[in-house]
């Protein structure tokens, strides 16, 4: 697929074949599955080209660095949007497993995740630090457009600007943490964007790489931890304990609370 521009329309595009709709992204961009379930195909806005050309990107620019996940197949542009087609990614999101496999499970998305982690940082063109992410926040906070459903338990019914006051006491330290321990992140590391292989539970690739980019390596763990403990809550604590061992380093809970209580901040 190649890139077009003018008509027909991005989503005119996938006419030819049998697509069927699947959902939406974070980014409110419209998510199909072709009919065999071989590839997957985003659909934006022309407001959200940009933000879709960014996953293009990361995603080729992960793949060519040994990182499983979505291959990207083609890029079709128009006076109405963008169309992103990649390759499914084999395996089953991770929130998916039986309970008997929880401990397996978490014990190889831990190291996989230390994997990416360990990408040489000068090869990385994408940011994902803390200024980008509090200027997103800030700005979804100044429009009020913060989503309610993707507010932490212990945030919920505040304002998002009492919210974000309240990070921006803690920025000098945490920018000077995250100054000497930056890694290759994910951006937004739930389970549902980690697949495993069925039968080994081992990592085939992650999914939804649009906000990869170097950050604090606790912007990737806050995020993970927290997507299992709400997905396995028998085994909270038990996951929690385990993963500065798996991890192999030392996990900071001030640092895990921070960008968990940012994230939701930063989506719109």
């Amino acid at each position: 697929m190649g890139t077009t521009t003018g008509d027909p329309s991005a989503l005119g595009s996938l006419a030819s074949e049998d697509w069927v709709e699947v959902g939406s992204g974070e980014s409110s961009s419209r998510v199909f599955a072709s009919a065999d379930g071989a590839r997957y195909a985003k659909v934006a806005s022309v407001d959200q080209m940009a933000e879709l050309a960014g996953e293009r990107d990361r995603a080729r620019w992960a793949a060519d660095r040994g990182v499983r996940g979505p291959q990207v197949l083609g890029w079709v542009e128009s006076a109405d949007g963008a169309v992103l087609t990649t390759g499914a990614v084999p395996g089953v999101p991770a929130d998916q497993v039986r309970p008997d496999q929880v401990g397996r499970a978490w014990a190889n998305v831990v190291a996989a995740v230390r994997e990416l982690h360990d990408l040489p940082l000068d090869a990385c063109p994408f940011d994902r630090g803390l200024r980008t992410m509090l200027a997103l926040a800030q700005d979804v906070v100044a429009r009020d457009a913060v989503h309610p459903e993707f507010l932490r338990p212990e945030q919920e019914g505040r304002e998002g600007h009492h919210l974000l006051a309240e990070l921006a006491t803690e920025l000098p330290v945490r920018l000077e943490q995250e100054a000497s321990e930056r890694v290759v992140c994910h951006g937004d590391l739930c389970l549902p964007n980690v697949l495993l292989d069925p039968e080994t539970l081992e990592v085939s690739g992650f999914v939804d790489l649009g906000r990869l980019g170097v950050a604090d390596r606790h912007a990737d763990l806050s995020l993970l931890l927290a997507s299992a403990q709400d997905t396995w809550p028998d085994e909270a604590q038990h996951i929690q304990d385990q993963l500065p061992s798996l991890y192999g380093s030392p996990v900071d809970a001030d640092r895990l609370r921070f960008h968990l209580f940012l994230d939701p901040l930063t989506w719109d």
